[in-house]
């Protein structure tokens, strides 16, 4: 299949965070996109303001009329998070539309060019948008398609100048559904294979074997950053002349030095085979993020990126929308959103939070996402909200899934070992912040739609603080 031999693109879920950037990367391109999405967010809005036309009703009537009369020349690119019923796609299927996985369009698009693949059941937001910053500052050209909104683009897509054979791409390699299959990349980061999507995946062997079939396709002279924690099993299927060098925070081939916390900025050395760099300082506070910060200047230094620009690339780096996002700071109190959406994940947000704020009280609210996830990790998210000292759950997040018997919120509640903890609506949230506002650092976590009280939970923050004033 060549990009070439269509003319009219068409999205079933454009308002993915994936699917959009595939979007504006064809509207970029000269095609003409089309797009249908259950909810009007503001990145739908977004794409529409960049001359998409997008439709919110699943509806055969308003696919538009060039698709309709052009079928050899449309194509059709579907999330897997549209639900098998869907009326549209439906119709598309029994007419005979080319219709593409966004993963196996992303895997197109990226076959002629050099990829920077970035891959791992968390993190690899994050390190692909560090990626991506380190190159585009230092003058690379490169293009990226990245899963958050990178707050020094503004954007989850960047374009390049030049042709895709000459230059670099930067990809999110998405496991969910096995997507990342479809890549063949240059260099390969891993930054983690925890179980996770074994509504998919079934049990944590089978997701071990697809990374490892990931991992396999890393070509010959290429590089694999892996972080050190990852099982050693991965590297089973590696092809000969693959360069693997393992990366972590304290251990490993690459790893950091002289760690220090200096109000937000985490400041540490980087040491690494391609040669150690001094004095960095990342704006982006977590643990976690310094280690994500270290697999990407691997990336950079592999590609001859100079140490300076390195150093300047990581200071300058100002992060992913809703990644230890700070939202709000005043009459001393502090808002933080984050993704996080794992056990793992959780964890280590909230211990960078602890060693931001030590003696500080920290409330979490927290949306869990899917049931088959709550049902499978409920004991893991208990022990890693647990560090909180006031606990809000809301009630799961659904997206794809339908509602398992005997799985809920509940589960979590009645195993976390907080001195404060409910369940509440997303509708009560402020009157409860309004009722228990006794918190010095306030954060929402979670990938399903707590991101809709960010707007309303800043807004009460801030008449909270004019009214203090």
């Amino acid at each position: 299949m060549k990009l070439e031999d269509y003319t009219y693109i068409y999205f079933l879920g454009i308002g993915g965070i994936g699917m959009s950037a595939i979007a504006r990367w064809f509207n970029a391109k000269g095609y003409p996109v089309w797009g249908y999405d259950k909810t009007r967010t503001p990145l739908c809005e977004a794409l529409e303001q960049e001359g998409i036309r997008v439709h919110y009703e699943d509806n055969v009537n308003l696919l538009p009329q060039e698709i309709l009369e052009n079928k050899e020349q449309t194509l059709v690119v579907l999330t897997p998070a549209i639900p098998a019923e869907h009326t549209e796609w439906a119709y598309l299927k029994d007419k005979g539309y080319t219709i593409k996985k966004r993963s196996q369009v992303l895997g197109i698009i990226t076959s002629a060019a050099f990829t920077v693949a970035v891959a791992g059941t968390h993190g690899k937001t994050t390190t692909s948008s560090i990626v991506t910053h380190l190159l585009h500052h230092a003058g690379v050209d490169c293009s990226a398609f990245l899963g958050g909104i990178s707050t020094n683009l503004n954007s989850n897509l960047l374009i390049g100048e030049g042709g895709v054979e000459k230059e670099i791409i930067v990809v999110e390699a998405d496991e969910y559904d096995r997507s990342f299959l479809t890549l063949f990349p240059d260099i390969a980061i891993v930054t983690s294979a925890d179980p996770d999507h074994l509504d998919i995946y079934g049990d944590r062997a089978e997701l071990i074997r697809t990374f490892q079939r990931f991992i396999s396709q890393i070509k010959p002279g290429g590089y694999l950053f892996l972080h050190e924690d990852t099982d050693p099993v991965l590297t089973d299927l590696v092809q000969e002349g693959v360069h693997v060098i393992k990366y972590s925070l304290n251990k490993g081939q690459a790893h950091v030095q002289n760690l220090s916390i200096d109000g937000r900025w985490f400041k540490f050395d980087s040491v690494s085979p391609f040669g150690n760099i001094g004095s960095l300082q990342l704006g982006l506070p977590g643990f976690h993020n310094v280690e994500n910060t270290l697999a990407a200047i691997l990336v950079a230094q592999a590609l001859k990126v100079p140490q300076q620009e390195i150093t300047s690339g990581v200071e300058t780096f100002s992060g992913v929308k809703r990644r230890f996002e700070f939202v709000f700071e005043g009459e001393g109190k502090v808002y933080i959103d984050d993704y996080a959406h794992h056990p793992k994940e959780i964890e280590a947000f909230m211990t960078s939070l602890r060693a931001l704020y030590p003696n500080k009280r920290i409330k979490v609210l927290f949306q869990p996402h899917l049931y088959s996830r709550t049902r499978d990790f409920a004991e893991e998210f208990a022990e890693s909200l647990s560090k909180a000292d006031e606990l809000v759950l809301l009630d799961i997040y659904p997206a794809r899934e339908k509602p398992i018997p005997g799985v809920s919120s509940e589960m979590i509640l009645e195993r976390v070992q907080c001195d404060v903890k409910e369940i509440l609506p997303k509708e009560n949230i402020i009157e409860n912040l309004f009722k228990n506002g006794d918190f010095d650092v306030l954060a929402t976590v979670g990938a399903g739609d707590i991101d809709m009280l960010v707007k309303p939970i800043r807004n009460f923050l801030e008449k909270e603080r004019h009214g203090l004033e």
